[in-house]
């Protein structure tokens, strides 16, 4: 249950050192509404407030859909924002993840759609069944993914991202993994196996490291190489000066495995 005595249509859990956020909607095929979103974020924030998160794997329930987008049912409040606002709950989720400092692994257990593409494209690394379908089917409804543009445009080509959002039709799972939109695609027997071994390559190494790493990437969105340089000579100089990147040159010269600390 959620805080408000709702049913819950996100389900945090922790185990180890590893958050998983599962949009709990397969009826819906994880479609999203104000409320999942809303849910969302606040699953976002309580593993960034968790010092012992090293990685946050985002998924849906079932084996149809990781999301299939907006929820479409007049009901769903999903196309009546509030006007008054300047942001949006979707824009703001996607603000959310894009700032989150811990890594985050999609686990595409079926078909990633629309907005689905948008959680897609928040996640640093990305492991899909061989079955899962991506797609932006927007103008089929007589939409456009406006604001998952924003997170796709520098994952795949112009022309691929262009083809998918002017015709609506699907890739396969090999054909996102050819377009640089997933890490790998996978039986679907195989999917949690590949998913706990890439989430184990992460949490194994310095948080440190991937937590300023990660906002520095961000950082340099958009800037021109001479800036971007000088802002990174900053950002190692001041990286070094950390406990992880001291226990890391230690660690390495006694011939030991790290004790990350975090700091």
């Amino acid at each position: 249950m959620s805080a408000n005595g709702v049913e819950s249509t996100v389900l945090y859990e922790k185990n180890g050192a590893v958050a998983r956020l599962t949009i709990d909607r397969a009826q819906s095929r994880n479609a999203l509404d104000p409320a999942t979103v809303a849910e969302l974020v606040r699953g976002l924030e309580s593993a960034l407030s968790d010092t012992g998160v090293r990685a946050i794997v985002l998924t849906g329930a079932g084996d149809k859909a990781f999301c299939a987008g907006a929820d479409l049912k007049p009901a769903s409040g999903s196309f009546a924002p509030d006007y008054s606002q300047p942001t949006s709950d979707y824009a703001n989720f996607l603000r959310a993840a894009r700032a989150c400092t811990v890594p985050i692994v999609g686990r595409i257990n079926g078909a990633c759609l629309a907005g689905g593409m948008g959680l897609l494209g928040v996640c640093d690394l990305a492991v899909a069944a061989d079955d899962a379908i991506f797609g932006l089917p927007e103008v089929k409804v007589g939409l456009f993914p406006m604001q998952v543009l924003s997170v796709l445009r520098d994952l795949v080509s112009p022309r691929v991202l262009a083809e998918m959002c002017l015709t609506g039709e699907p890739l396969t799972a090999e054909e996102a993994q050819r377009a640089g939109l997933i890490n790998y695609a996978v039986p679907r027997a195989e999917l949690d196996t590949k998913v706990d071994w890439l989430v184990e390559r992460l949490v194994g190494k310095s948080p440190t490291a991937q937590r300023r790493g990660k906002y520095a990437l961000r950082a340099i969105d958009g800037m021109p190489f001479g800036a971007a340089l000088a802002y990174l000579e900053t950002q190692i100089a001041t990286l070094a000066l950390t406990e992880d990147a001291r226990e890391g040159r230690a660690a390495f010269a006694e011939r030991r495995a790290p004790q990350w600390s975090g700091r």
